[in-house]
């Protein structure tokens, strides 16, 4: 018996003779997840897929264990995108828009004028790190790479795109002086493999397997391509969690908050519309050997 055929994953290929890396990445199940959380506008449903393909392609390159979380705001018709994906590969992802502003060819710079791109690296062990970019670009793919221009000086070029059943993107990256240690000789490279992935149409990104869409680009490079590394949807909401928010507010305004909500109140995970329930003995549960998280020892 055969597994089912993997939707989701990103693949990662080397140039043998050149100091440049690539990295690909496939979505069908768990962009159908996100986008089947919230009936989203088309062009919302693009741009959620195109920042989700971003964030796989780059956990791929970032070496690190924890959340990837790319979180884009503007004060237009889409006021906030949001991808998490962990070093596990666990990806969801939300948008909050106003439908009635929003018409079905409107470019990024319509639906998020003036909008900042946030890529804040959480990891399990070690220093948060935040990046800023501006949303100037043409596209999202245009974004990213003058994120990586501004922020990191390594050469990095994206492409992304989405249809609404599918989000493929596709990294390059530049790796230190090893085969090539001539600067023009390695610059020379660079342009040349650039060159050729600009000629890539949307419908090839999106249609091509990893195998056909190398070979139509690199026929004539040696290209050596690594196993795929799987992804999946998957949200991270809990009712521990939603327990610890309430547990945040304070023993009395958790309590208020249930008579005020006639009883009990709801958390609702806006990532994948779980929801929580806690009545009165819940929430005084909560704060019954809550131990530390009781604020209750600093009130006099």
């Amino acid at each position: 018996m055969h597994d089912l055929p993997d939707t989701d994953y990103t693949q990662r290929f080397i140039f043998d003779e050149s100091d440049v890396r690539g990295e690909m990445v496939a979505l069908e199940r768990s962009y159908a997840e996100v986008l089947a959380k919230h009936t989203y506008p088309e062009p919302v449903a693009l741009l959620l897929g195109e920042l989700m393909a971003a964030a796989a392609l780059l956990v791929g390159t970032l070496k690190f264990d924890g959340l990837l979380i790319l979180q884009a705001r503007s004060e237009g018709p889409v006021p906030l995108l949001m991808i998490e994906c962990s070093s596990e590969r666990d990806i969801r992802g939300l948008a909050h828009y106003h439908a009635d502003q929003i018409s079905d060819t409107a470019t990024l710079n319509e639906l998020m004028p003036n909008g900042v791109l946030a890529l804040t690296v959480d990891p399990a062990n070690g220093q948060r790190y935040q990046g800023l970019v501006d949303l100037d670009g043409e596209d999202l793919s245009q974004c990213f790479t003058n994120y990586f221009v501004m922020s990191q000086q390594v050469g990095t070029r994206f492409w992304l795109k989405a249809d609404g059943k599918r989000a493929r993107g596709m990294l390059l990256q530049q790796l230190p002086a090893d085969r090539q240690k001539d600067e023009d000789d390695r610059a020379a490279s660079w342009q040349h493999v650039t060159a050729l992935a600009s000629t890539l149409t949307a419908e090839e990104l999106l249609s091509l397997s990893n195998e056909t869409l190398l070979h139509r680009l690199y026929h004539e490079e040696a290209v050596r391509l690594f196993d795929i590394q799987p992804l999946r949807f998957r949200c991270s909401c809990s009712r521990e969690r939603s327990g610890n928010a309430l547990v945040s507010l304070g023993q009395e305004d958790a309590q208020q908050l249930v008579v005020e909500h006639g009883g009990h109140i709801e958390i609702d995970c806006q990532f994948c519309n779980e929801r929580y329930l806690f009545d009165a003995s819940d929430v005084a549960q909560l704060f019954v050997g809550a131990g530390v998280e009781s604020p209750s020892d600093t009130r006099h």
